[in-house]
């Protein structure tokens, strides 16, 4: 059976075995959390909330819940290729048990995203904290496998530096919201698209195959789209399967030159070994270094190594040696007396100005 960008009515546990092995190249999954609500919740105002107390999140034990949960695990990194991730949401109340499930089940995790909720529902009762977060495990195929991170692009979302593993998102609301004809939430956990987009831009290219196995109304299948990713999306309730349809029918592709279908290419930074700061006269034979600017002095040969105290070796050889330490970053460590000052500069600032030279010369 091949099947792309759709979306298949039915149980994910019997339509995950038809699809083809090893073709998939990121999974999300939004799996029934098993929230075992043991009664109605009300506002201060006498309204009921809306909670999730459909059929499909109800297991008789935990037992259960962990058979149905490492089942749907062993279907799903069967169609993953080795190359594929996997991101797997959920609360406090299930997170814990999926996490030892994919553990046991041979995936790596790479990280555990904490999604906090600036719009969370307040505790109404106050005998909790406010519960305004959830949690997304990503977790690649097995421990050696190579994977897609797109450590760039995300830079976006935190004005330009690396993205850390908290990330501020309102529930899902306003127009996206989907409602049914009276109003009411379609889907009692729908996931705003804020979301989908981070974790899909994260760990994919366009062209890039998505699988969600519970697909509910479609966000997974409707931020592929528009991201220019192929989807195949998963679920037993006709309902959503139908809202979902819709939803992605109804998107528009972003265009090709919008900046987030743009992997960003990073320019390889030219090599600057230590001796070609010899070769172009920056240092010259005999000349001292000091460690940390201290008195524990090393004197350049003409071969580009060091000798100090008996012991020769690069910078960072014998950097570590005299700092007794695993490793050392000698561009770092390393210090010269710039002549026409007198002031100490560290060798990288040698470094960079040779690098510059090069650059400018290519």
């Amino acid at each position: 059976m091949s099947v792309t960008d759709r979306i298949i009515v039915g149980d994910s546990l019997e339509i995950l075995p038809t699809l083809p092995a090893h073709s998939v190249d990121l999974v999300f999954a939004d799996p029934p959390y098993n929230l075992q609500l043991r009664q109605d919740l009300w506002r201060p105002n006498m309204t009921l909330v809306d909670a999730v107390n459909d059929e499909w999140d109800q297991f008789d034990s935990f037992r259960a819940y962990d058979e149905f949960t490492r089942a749907w695990l062993r279907a799903v990194r069967t169609v993953m290729k080795p190359t594929a991730t996997l991101w797997v949401s959920g609360t406090y109340h299930n997170i814990f048990r999926v996490g030892q499930a994919l553990q046991d089940l041979g995936f790596w995790l790479l990280n555990t995203v904490t999604w906090f909720k600036p719009n969370a529902m307040p505790n109404f009762r106050g005998k909790r904290f406010k519960n305004d977060v959830e949690f997304v495990i990503w977790a690649k195929h097995s421990p050696d496998s190579r994977y897609t991170f797109n450590h760039q692009t995300m830079k976006q979302f935190n004005n330009g530096k690396q993205l850390g593993c908290t990330w501020a998102i309102n529930v899902c609301g306003g127009a996206e919201r989907l409602r049914d004809v009276e109003g009411r939430k379609l889907h009692p956990t729908q996931k705003p698209e804020a979301l989908l987009e981070r974790i899909i831009l994260a760990s994919s290219k366009p062209g890039y195959l998505v699988l969600d196995p519970f697909v509910g109304t479609g966000t997974t299948a409707a931020v592929a789209r528009r991201l220019h990713r192929h989807w195949i999306g998963i679920d037993q309730e006709p309902a959503y399967v139908e809202a979902a349809r819709a939803r992605v029918a109804a998107v528009e592709p972003l265009p090709p030159d919008d900046p987030l279908l743009k992997l960003p290419v990073r320019r390889k930074r030219v090599r600057v070994p230590f001796k070609t700061l010899l070769e172009w006269g920056y240092l010259r034979p005999g000349q001292k270094l000091y460690l940390d600017r201290s008195d524990q002095i090393a004197v350049i040969l003409e071969n580009g190594q060091l000798r100090a105290n008996g012991v020769t070796g690069s910078i960072h050889q014998v950097g570590a040696k005299l700092t007794d330490t695993p490793t050392c970053n000698g561009w770092q460590r390393w210090y010269f007396v710039d002549e026409s000052t007198g002031q100490y500069e560290v060798l990288d600032v040698l470094r960079q100005k040779l690098r510059q030279t090069l650059k400018e010369q290519e």
